[in-house]
């Protein structure tokens, strides 16, 4: 299949479900970003809150809604569906892919968790288009997860888009709650930095060796979940692709909502 034909890559920035509920910038962008790219047949989303030991794969036909938050948060939140069909034959290609790593087929455990919603509520409204969640397995290291994303590129040929959601800066300990629009921690903004240089220049080791950035990485991720879709992304990606940026600022100042569209050229919008 030509560059152009190849379906483009995505890693949403999102943070509190709360968008959900709400038209912003952010949600706004996200939109924006899903209607300039051709239509997937499916999609494959990693959200940073779905972590397995071992790989697993939603494979059920009609996968539920999960509302994996507290509730202190209002009831409409908890009312919201995003009533995406399945696909079990997606799940499959996943795990053939995947192969010889085994891969769970999960029909009927999980679903579409918040990560995954809360984002193609906005991206995807119509809720139309299949809609297959591949786990994060918390024994894989940096370099691993990049390995797992080159080796489901072949499905950009095959009309489906690979996305993943989460954050290149996420410290909710440190946010500053009462000012979104805050100066950003200094450790912050040189993460992103070095993570946003490194994107840019097709440099993916940069990122892998994320660690190597000692203090900044460990002040930008105290954990590291909502950072590994972004691994996943990047694995699928090929020479021809151009990254974009969408979103690119720091919110509370420790919260990254960096997007990034990874695309040939003759995709670009």
């Amino acid at each position: 299949m030509s560059d152009a034909a190849r379906m483009p890559l995505v890693f949403f920035g999102h943070g509190s479900p709360m968008i959900a509920l709400q038209s912003n910038e952010t949600s706004r962008a996200w939109s924006k970003i899903a209607s300039g790219l051709p239509t997937p047949r499916a999609i494959l989303c990693i959200s940073a809150h779905w972590e397995t030991r071992g790989a697993a794969v939603t494979a059920m036909l009609a996968p539920r809604t999960i509302h994996d938050f507290g509730a202190s948060f209002p009831k409409a939140l908890f009312e919201m569906q995003y009533p995406a069909p399945g696909d079990p034959a997606l799940a499959a290609r996943v795990a053939e892919l995947l192969a010889p790593t085994p891969v769970t087929l999960d029909e009927g455990e999980w679903g579409l968790d918040h990560g995954a919603w809360s984002v193609l509520s906005k991206a995807y409204p119509a809720a139309d288009i299949p809609v297959v969640q591949l786990s994060l397995d918390v024994g894989l290291g940096p370099a691993e997860r990049f390995e797992v994303g080159r080796r489901l590129g072949p499905l950009r040929d095959e009309g489906v888009l690979v996305m993943g959601t989460g954050n290149i800066v996420h410290n909710l300990g440190a946010m500053n709650w009462g000012e979104q629009g805050c100066t950003p921690f200094d450790w912050a903004s040189r993460f992103l930095a070095e993570v946003r240089n490194a994107i840019l220049a097709d440099a993916p080791q940069r990122v892998i060796d994320f660690a190597r950035l000692g203090r900044d990485a460990q002040l930008a991720l105290p954990s590291q979940e909502h950072f590994w879709p972004l691994l996943y992304v990047l694995g699928a990606r090929t020479p021809q692709d151009r990254a974009r940026l969408v979103n690119d600022r720091i919110e509370h100042g420790s919260l990254a909502m960096t997007s990034v569209v990874l695309e040939a050229p003759a995709a670009s919008a």
